[in-house]
């Protein structure tokens, strides 16, 4: 593993690192290596619930699971149909003072 040196490093930021190594009750080192990782490892992707499922269904099962659904991609007209006037007021807002 390779070594690195760190120079001009100020006796305040110093201090304060080993403040937050003895409070971890860590070493020096294995503070700033640790934020370090942090910092610039790879960041993890971001999953969500469907991630699991990519790529596992049959033909069967995606076709399945479309008719299922199919359903709920169907506009119903009615919903839709236009009004001559608002079923609300809007009122103007009054001036603060």
């Amino acid at each position: 593993m390779p070594n690195l040196s760190l120079r001009g490093l100020d006796d305040a930021t110093l201090t304060r690192i080993r403040a937050s190594a003895r409070r971890l009750r860590i070493s020096v080192n294995r503070l700033i290596v640790d934020t370090l990782r942090r910092q610039y490892a790879p960041a993890p992707r971001a999953r969500d619930a469907v991630d699991r499922l990519a790529g596992s269904w049959s033909k069967a099962e995606a076709d399945e699971f479309d008719a299922a659904i199919a359903q709920f991609s169907k506009i119903d007209p009615e919903l839709w149909v236009r009004q001559d006037r608002a079923p609300y007021r809007v009122r103007p807002r009054r001036k603060r003072r």
